[in-house]
């Protein structure tokens, strides 16, 4: 049976997990009863906070691995680790054997269907200081099967919704963009053309998005924001809007080549910006070298209020994106995308065929917004083409003898 229409949220219905594939009615019901989301509540209550350590540990150990693919300090570069994190979280919840163990290995985490990466988003989404928002979404090819405890996971854990579109038409790759822009707050205006959609090989669609917007818990004076020198990786110098602050009290780190200051949003200060610069001009290549999640970490720990006489920091907007696929490759994720084992995900067997990143951030003297969607196909082959357009031999055959009945060849097939 195929996926026809089936819709999936937070405040949803539970799916009655069973054997064999998903199946709901033409009107988007599911076809088979439904009872109170009890099992994505239980999920969500179950993660305690060393879990959510643990599992925010290796969301974080993934985002430095990742980001020493993507760039050598060089250049703009702004990834969402969580973003990434969750879409291949989805994706992994699919594959099995040796490809989901390598995907398990690069993301760290201790085995294909972790509840906690799920659970974390909601408990990263329970704040009233930021704006926080996470959703997820899969959209599904008409009539493809897929297995239904696969669909029920993701449902459950990731609170995913899930619907059935021809991912071949250019309306399912505008509908995909539309949820890109509801979902970052028009920060993101799509990411249909880096999937390469509309894709007739496409059998699955999978998206997270993530918005954040939060104030200052001290905001700069506008007033006091005024052009100064930056200088560029090269040696250039060239002059930017530069925010200022005098006399405030912020934590500190000093560590060894550079130092980090926390820059807290909101009353409760649970969400903050750290930033880490570098103390020679053009160390950020080298600092970059030799950071990972255990040197953030042991940084954060070491932060301590200082008072700051003075606090100037650039006012930015920046937009940027990639293709993921060449980096998670050399992370060890290759068989994802060279034909692995994602049997538990669909009986077609389908590979993952792209995975394309795309943020937004802007930091001024009221705060910061940030936004990121990453999205990633599955596809399978069409089917090899067999053209007959040159001169061919033939034969006519019984197969339960394997007696030949008709032999030749045809150079024209005119006659």
């Amino acid at each position: 049976m195929s996926l026809t229409r089936w819709t999936a949220a937070v405040a949803g219905s539970l799916l009655v997990a069973a054997c064999g594939t998903a199946a709901v009615d033409g009107e988007g019901s599911p076809s088979a009863p439904a009872s109170p989301d009890t099992a994505r509540v239980q999920v969500v209550s179950d993660l305690a906070p060393a879990d959510a350590g643990a599992v925010g540990s290796a969301v974080n150990a993934f985002g430095f691995d990742l980001l020493g693919q993507l760039t050598a300090g060089d250049e703009n570069t702004v990834t969402s680790p969580v973003s990434v994190a969750a879409l291949l979280a989805m994706v992994l919840a699919g594959a099995g054997g040796d490809t989901a163990t390598a995907m398990a290995d690069v993301l760290h985490l201790d085995d294909a269907r972790d509840v906690r990466v799920g659970a974390l988003l909601d408990q990263l989404a329970d704040t009233d200081d930021v704006t926080l928002s996470v959703a997820n979404a899969l959209w599904a090819q008409e009539d493809h099967p897929f297995e239904e405890d696969y669909l029920t996971f993701v449902r459950d854990v990731f609170g995913a919704t899930a619907e059935e579109a021809e991912l071949g038409s250019q309306d399912t790759a505008d509908e995909i963009d539309a949820w890109v822009r509801e979902h970052t707050e028009d920060r993101i205006d799509g990411i249909a053309e880096e999937l390469e959609l509309p894709n007739a090989n496409a059998v699955l669609v999978l998206l997270n998005a993530v918005y954040f917007l939060g104030g200052w818990t001290t905001p700069f004076d506008a007033a006091e924001t005024r052009d100064a020198d930056f200088t560029l990786p090269d040696g250039e110098v060239v002059t930017v809007p530069l925010m200022h602050q005098s006399d405030t009290y912020l934590e500190l780190s000093t560590r060894d080549g550079y130092r980090m200051l926390r820059l807290p949003y909101g009353e409760d200060e649970r969400y903050g910006m750290e930033i880490l610069v570098p103390d020679d001009p053009a160390g950020l290549p080298d600092l970059l070298s030799r950071l990972d999640a255990a040197e953030w970490a042991d940084a954060v720990a070491g932060l301590g209020e200082q008072k700051i006489s003075t606090l100037a920091l650039p006012r930015f907007e920046l937009e940027w994106e990639a293709t993921l696929d060449d980096a998670l490759t050399a992370l060890g994720m290759g068989l994802a995308f060279g034909g692995g084992d994602f049997r538990p995900m669909s009986p077609s067997n389908p590979w993952l065929d792209v995975v394309a990143h795309k943020t937004y951030l802007r930091v001024d003297e009221k705060g910061t917004e940030a936004a990121a969607v990453t999205g990633g196909v599955m596809a399978q082959s069409a089917g090899m083409e067999f053209r007959v357009d040159r001169p061919f031999a033939f034969t006519i055959s019984d197969r339960e003898t394997g007696t030949i009945l008709f032999l030749g060849s045809v150079t024209d097939p005119r006659g």
